[in-house]
């Protein structure tokens, strides 16, 4: 099983062109070429049944997957995310493969489902007996949803001897960010706080040096010396007793 899950793997990044691929594994059997012969259809956001009741995996058939050039996970809200899962078979009959489909829920409570996302749909491709191939999906999540982390569950339909079944290949989380450029909506909020901060620091800083200046400002020289005495004023004081005491004090 090790062995299988690393041919797949490598089959898995090995295909950057996001085509089908095929890999043999066993030399006398018939393998095909799914990228010839398949075509790939993109339907909207419909659920389609692909057989009565809910369906299980079949024996032998193991799944593996791989966001390619995307090891965190993000996903950009209304843009197109690439998903790459690749199939072993390893049962008793070639494989169908129909379709792949992914839902979006809320972490803490799969019941809680936030979105259908694109049901994809493949077109004469097959997977024979003891061979591997990989199969493209691509999805988008609305451009209306909360930055945050969600569950993604992704599934691919195939039928094996006319018989419904699926396998689901990814359950797990993805983080779901903002769309457009470098800057999300917090990191804005963020920067415009801390510039916000330095200007209010700023305009603190030069009050206190306004204020600094004007008490230095308020601050008087007193300076000792000789007295004058105005001439106008003694001509007021004439023939006032004022003026006999200043006139005896100078005898």
């Amino acid at each position: 099983m090790a062995i299988r899950v690393f041919f797949l793997a490598l089959l898995l990044l090995a295909s950057p062109a996001l085509q089908v691929v095929r890999c043999e594994v066993d030399p006398d059997s018939e393998i095909a070429e799914a990228a010839e012969d398949s075509g790939l259809g993109i339907v909207g956001d419909d659920v389609q049944d692909f057989g009565e009741g809910p369906l299980t995996s079949a024996p032998g058939i193991e799944t593996i997957y791989v966001f390619p050039d995307n090891p965190g996970k993000l996903v950009r809200a209304g843009e197109d995310t690439q998903l790459l899962v690749g199939l072993s078979n390893e049962g008793d009959a070639s494989v169908n493969v129909l379709a792949i489909r992914s839902t979006l829920h809320l972490p803490f409570d799969h019941r809680m489902l936030v979105q259908n996302l694109t049901l994809q749909e493949f077109y004469n491709a097959s997977v024979p007996v003891s061979a591997q191939a990989s199969f493209p999906y691509i999805f988008a999540v609305s451009k209306f949803l909360q930055p945050g982390s969600f569950d993604l569950v992704a599934m691919i339909f195939y039928e094996v001897d006319q018989q419904p079944y699926q396998s689901v290949f990814y359950n797990g989380t993805i983080e779901v960010v903002e769309s457009g450029g470098f800057l999300s909506g917090e990191s804005v909020f963020l920067i415009a706080l801390g510039v916000a901060l330095l200007v209010f620091l700023g305009l603190w800083v030069y009050g206190q040096l306004q204020q600094l200046t004007k008490k230095t400002k308020r601050t008087t020289k007193v300076e000792v010396g000789t007295a004058t005495t105005d001439s106008s004023l003694d001509e007021w004081l004439q023939g006032t007793s004022l003026d006999q005491s200043k006139s005896k004090k100078k005898k």
